[in-house]
């Protein structure tokens, strides 16, 4: 049986070329940039890249890449993220590491395996200058679009470097060597398991040719003039016997990807059953040939890889684990949810593609696979879980991680796990729900955020204050909050490890699922009905509680009946009403911008006492694209605004007495702990109380509304050229039903709270369901007990530390008792 390798070598052969070898040893010039380097490079730009820009030969690609990236984003890169996609080679972001740059990690294209544009797009206005520079991977020898990066580049000022490894002869659309004319770095690998096989080293190509001579000085131990070092420099220069090499490839290169693509080309027709990355360009350099096996085959992937094999074709798995996956990489770079470089890594298998195969090679290379894939079983796989769970999670925001959260800094996660602990998340990964999708400053400090991880019992999630999502979080200690993009990050960082310790110890993970409702068996137990989202395939799962983290929302339908002052936001304000939550999402302040942007005097009022109503004021006062002048912003308040304080003494030495006793947290000695406003927000409030002689913000004023008839609110709702409501958030209660099929009213559908003071969730007649529980924003959990508050709080308290503590412990301490009592 004829064996066909994956890779077979193809470098030309030196023995074949002793009076080149021998021109080398007459000029006695081995390196530094000598005649057969500087020929390879003259003919590379002229037979690869039309002649136009300039061309630089190096050692290899990855200290190409560096180089690159280091002249992109400056002498300085102080840790600032280098984006790229996720399915790449671990030399790219070991490149920006080595760059001294933070591997930013997004997902890819479902059709051509390249950076997903969209999440590149959103990243960079979400991240603004700490996003240094661009690192898209050109997938397996593809032709992306340049023109769109340059675009980004003219738009944003980013830096970009193309890692176009395996792109050495691949034809453009505009039948052009890809990377010519290109205004950035292009930089392509010449190793031997390349088509452009040399031995090693690397060509990097731009259309700006004083772009390439500032390169060539860095690769040369930062000489521009002289031996005199003037810019960041190393020893990355192509020796001259590769050089000889190397001229002999160009000589044969566009007729060995001819060849290859026919090869390609044949694959195309004759294999079925498997899925193709889509083509761009006129003509790829084909390393290999690149396949996904159908979804329902993943799970079978190495053992059908161990058939072909058996089959006598060689196959690769290019790339995965791809960058998300690889340990140093979940140590030093920050993450997106990556579910379709998951699905194209787990289901990727590369097929021979080389100089000595022909179309007939094909076609039994093809014949063997379709055996092997013939003999697969394609019944799709149920989601692994037990059959009756102690807890399921509906929601693995930051709530339900909170919750797993508190159980791993008691010790508990791994019992909590092992009892038969499931996690339903409709999204792609656990943790970071939404809290990095808005612009604001958090209401928690990064001391707060931190000490979730901080000395965890368990190493990997202890060893998240190293992680670039923690050391991004730590640079805001003793700052008025973090920045929640930049919190995002790190709690979803956090709840990756959760996933993988939930797995571990036997717990169950489901991301992608959604939970549609919930029903009282007759033996007590909770059948959940269940969704993949993938496919829509639906399923029934036990369990003895079901814990709700499905976090808040602002419902239209609460501003139907609202009234303020006497008026109806619906039908007196209409058109010019927006909920703070719009406001404060990242893009808010950009559409009030554009609200607002024929008004010459902008009027807001600003409705509601919450956090999120002082929250969207700061906002709005740092927004300075704004005119506001005097009085601009209205916030219009029935409760006091009080300000938090560590200590009474602390209060009075600020000339702050409004308090009394029953402000007092018993437990903590905090002034208002649950009532009073922190950070940013505490500053605006004193401001606005003119504590210790400070003076109001000139462009604010609030007004505490008296009464269903207050003329103020009327005459400044009639002026406003815009109305944000901030009246707070209501659970997204789950659809929860008795062993009747019949719908168990909750006191959350009534406004109440969703849950008692044990975190159980409570129907409209006041009693606690047995099995049920609530956590999260907008659950109405009041702290009590050991747990501290003032005795003169009222309404509910929402803060992560009290989730990853107390109010998350109560919760896994009632189940696993009860899971306890249940074994016995």
């Amino acid at each position: 049986m004829q064996r066909y390798p994956l890779i077979a070598p193809n470098p030309p052969r030196l023995s074949e070329h002793r009076t080149a070898l021998q021109r080398v040893e007459a000029s006695g010039v081995f390196s530094n940039n000598g005649p057969e380097v500087r020929a390879f490079e003259q003919d590379a730009t002229a037979q690869l890249f039309g002649g136009q820009g300039a061309t630089l030969a190096v050692v290899n690609a990855t200290i190409g890449l560096m180089v690159a990236l280091r002249e992109a984003v400056g002498e300085q890169p102080d840790g600032r993220y280098a984006l790229m996609p996720a399915l790449t080679f671990a030399a790219t972001a070991q490149a920006a590491i080595w760059a001294g740059l933070t591997p930013l990690i997004c997902d890819i294209d479902p059709a051509d395996w390249t950076a997903n544009a969209a999440q590149e797009e959103r990243l960079l206005a979400e991240h603004g200058d700490r996003i240094a520079v661009l690192l898209p991977y050109a997938t397996f020898g593809t032709a992306i679009d340049l023109d769109r990066y340059a675009w980004l580049q003219r738009q944003t000022g980013v830096g970009v470097v193309i890692d176009a490894a395996a792109s050495l002869g691949t034809i453009d659309d505009s039948g052009m060597g890809f990377g010519a004319d290109a205004p950035f770095a292009v930089v392509h690998s010449m190793h031997a398991t390349k088509t452009f096989a040399v031995a090693e080293g690397g060509l990097i190509h731009s259309g700006d040719a004083r772009l390439i001579a500032r390169l060539r000085a860095m690769a040369n131990f930062g000489f521009e003039a002289g031996r005199s070092a003037t810019l960041d420099g190393l020893n990355a220069k192509l020796p001259e016997v590769i050089a000889v090499m190397a001229r002999t490839k160009l000589a044969e290169i566009d007729a060995i990807c001819d060849h290859r693509a026919a090869l390609e080309a044949a694959y195309r027709e004759q294999l079925v059953g498997v899925s193709f990355q889509q083509a761009t360009g006129r003509r790829r350099a084909s390393q290999f040939m690149p396949i996904l096996l159908p979804e329902h085959l993943a799970h079978r992937r190495d053992s059908i890889a161990a058939a072909i094999e058996a089959a006598g074709v060689g196959v690769g798995r290019y790339f995965s684990p791809h960058l998300g996956e690889q340990p140093l990489f979940q140590r030093r770079a920050t993450f997106l949810p990556t579910p379709v470089a998951d699905s194209v890594g787990a289901r990727s298998l590369s097929l021979p593609v080389t100089d000595a195969m022909g179309i007939d090679d094909v076609a039994e290379i093809v014949e063997r696979i379709h055996r092997v894939l013939a003999a697969e079983d394609r019944v799709p796989a149920r989601p692994r879980a037990p059959a009756i769970a102690s807890m399921l999670v509906v929601g693995g925001g930051p709530a339900g991680t909170a919750m797993l959260t508190a159980a791993s800094k008691r010790g508990r996660l791994a019992d909590l796990a092992a009892s038969g602990l499931i996690v339903a998340e409709r999204g792609d990964s656990l943790g970071e729900g939404r809290i990095g999708r808005y612009g604001i400053t958090s209401d928690s400090t990064a001391e707060t955020f931190l000490s979730a991880v901080k000395d965890n019992p368990h190493p990997e999630i202890a060893a998240l204050t190293d992680h670039p999502a923690g050391r991004a979080v730590a640079r805001h200690i003793g700052a008025l909050g973090v920045p929640l993009v930049e919190a995002g990050p790190f709690v979803r960082a956090t709840g990756e490890r959760l996933h993988g310790l939930v797995g571990r110890h036997g717990g169950t993970v489901l991301t992608g699922h959604d939970v549609l409702s919930t029903t009282r068996t007759s033996t007590g137990l909770w059948s959940s009905r269940m969704r993949r989202i993938a496919d829509g395939v639906e399923f029934d799962q036990l369990s003895q509680s079901v814990v709700i983290a499905t976090g808040g929302h602002q419902p239209l339908d609460r501003l139907a009946a609202q009234q303020v002052g006497g008026v109806s936001l619906v039908s007196e304000v209409g058109d010019r009403l927006m909920q703070s939550d719009e406001a404060l999402a990242l893009g808010g302040p950009a559409k009030i911008i554009d609200l607002l942007s024929r008004k010459r005097n902008p009027r807001i009022v600003i409705i509601g006492g919450s956090t999120s109503a002082l929250a969207t004021t700061v906002l709005l006062l740092k927004t300075a694209a704004i005119p506001f002048g005097a009085e601009a912003i209205t916030l219009l308040h029935r409760r006091p605004l009080r300000p938090f304080y560590p200590t009474p003494e602390a209060a009075r030495a600020d000339g702050f007495t409004d308090f009394g006793p029953d402000d007092i947290c018993p437990v903590s000695g905090f002034v208002y702990r649950l009532a009073g406003f922190r950070l940013e927000a505490r500053e605006l409030v004193l401001r606005m109380l003119r504590v210790d002689g400070r003076a109001p913000d000139p462009r604010v004023v609030a007004h505490r509304v008296a009464g269903n008839d207050d003329p103020f609110v009327r005459t400044r709702l009639a002026e406003a050229d815009l109305v944000i409501a901030a009246l707070g958030y209501r659970p997204r209660a789950l659809d929860v039903r008795d062993s009747d099929g019949s719908a168990i009213a909750l006191a959350a559908q009534d406004g109440r709270a969703m849950v008692d003071r044990h975190c159980r969730v409570v129907a409209a007649d006041g009693a606690a369901i047995p099995g049920l529980y609530g956590i999260g924003l907008a659950a109405g959990f009041v702290p009590w007990g050991h747990l501290g508050g003032e005795a003169s709080f009222s309404g509910q308290a929402n803060g992560l530390w009290q989730w990853q503590n107390d109010v998350g412990a109560m919760i896994v301490d009632q189940v696993l008792g009860g899971a306890v009592r249940a074994v016995a």
